[in-house]
């Protein structure tokens, strides 16, 4: 449980916010409880296990910045694999880019026009941030430089970021508002999402791109673009798709409670503010979104192995 309730002595429901140190993860560790699972185990097979250290998943380390290197073209041809499959996919728009480990005013790219469902790792396109091609024989997507380019290059915190036009993040951003805090996943957002409200058409120029960023901000790791979807970014590939996937999932959810509400949004219950704050503290910042990556990553390697070529 995120918060518990207890009751005040005028008998009002008052949160306790019983939150991990960001950082720190609700797990368990070993028991110190002895036990031999009989007919399992031996006595001495019993103890040799209880003395087994617990694997805590962390970031990953790296030997070299090759290994960096295709490490994160993996993980991003992976996101856009799992975006394809989650029909995030839209003709030729849409786009992932990953900062470059060893050259940080570059970064990878999809080429225009490739199915997100077929790219590979060896399928990205390096550019800078003046949009020209560094290493593929490719072109990329012209909007797609525009907006993570002017990102990357004003936010060094950045290393992905994700843009596609999903049915219920354009659908949500037509409202012109921030998502509420209805519920524990939408608290992940609360306070470290941004709105664009100045849709202009296909984002052609830089002084776009520029606007863009101003209103991302200096601290959000994420933004609804009016009229068009959603934006997130991340510190690492894995932490950025999945912020998308659960901001797409948050705006279906937030439409459809307001579709069910007589009077829309007004009569949504939206968790405390301090507990909102609370949650996004346990669930909100780059290592939560780094794990929850995880299973999916592993899910989608073990179907399409031939995108880590």
């Amino acid at each position: 449980m995120i918060a518990f309730f207890s009751h005040s002595e005028e008998g009002v429901r008052q949160p306790i916010k019983q939150q991990r140190e960001p950082g720190k993860y609700a797990i368990f560790l070993r028991s110190k409880r002895k036990v031999v699972l009989t007919g399992t185990e031996t006595e001495e097979e019993a103890r040799a296990a209880e003395n087994e250290p617990i694997s805590i998943p962390q970031l990953p380390t790296f030997h070299d910045v090759h290994e960096q290197r295709v490490h994160m073209k993996q993980k991003l041809a992976a996101g856009f694999r799992i975006m394809a499959q989650l029909g995030y996919d839209e003709g030729v728009a849409g786009h992932l880019t990953c900062r470059d480990p060893e050259y940080e005013d570059l970064f990878w790219v999809n080429p225009f026009g490739k199915y997100f469902g077929h790219i590979k790792a060896s399928d990205l396109i390096l550019v800078d941030h003046e949009g020209k091609i560094v290493r593929g024989n490719t072109t990329v997507n012209k909007a797609a430089f525009m907006i993570h380019g002017a990102i990357h290059q004003a936010r060094p915190d950045v290393i992905c970021a994700v843009h596609t036009h999903s049915m219920y993040g354009k659908t949500f951003s037509t409202l012109g508002r921030e998502l509420l805090p209805i519920s524990q996943d939408a608290c992940a957002f609360y306070k470290s999402h941004s709105i664009y409200p100045d849709f202009g058409g296909v984002v052609y120029t830089p002084e776009e791109g520029q606007r863009l960023v101003e209103a991302l901000g200096s601290h959000n790791k994420a933004m609804i673009l009016q009229n068009h979807g959603l934006l997130t970014t991340g510190k690492t590939v894995d932490e950025a798709v999945w912020w998308f996937i659960s901001m797409d999932r948050c705006c279906e959810s937030q439409l459809i409670a307001e579709a069910a509400s007589p009077n829309g949004y007004k009569d949504l219950k939206v968790v405390d503010h301090e507990v909102a704050l609370g949650v996004h503290k346990n669930i909100g910042d780059s290592q939560a979104g780094y794990m929850q990556f995880q299973p999916m990553y592993a899910k989608i390697v073990k179907e399409q192995p031939d995108l880590l070529e």
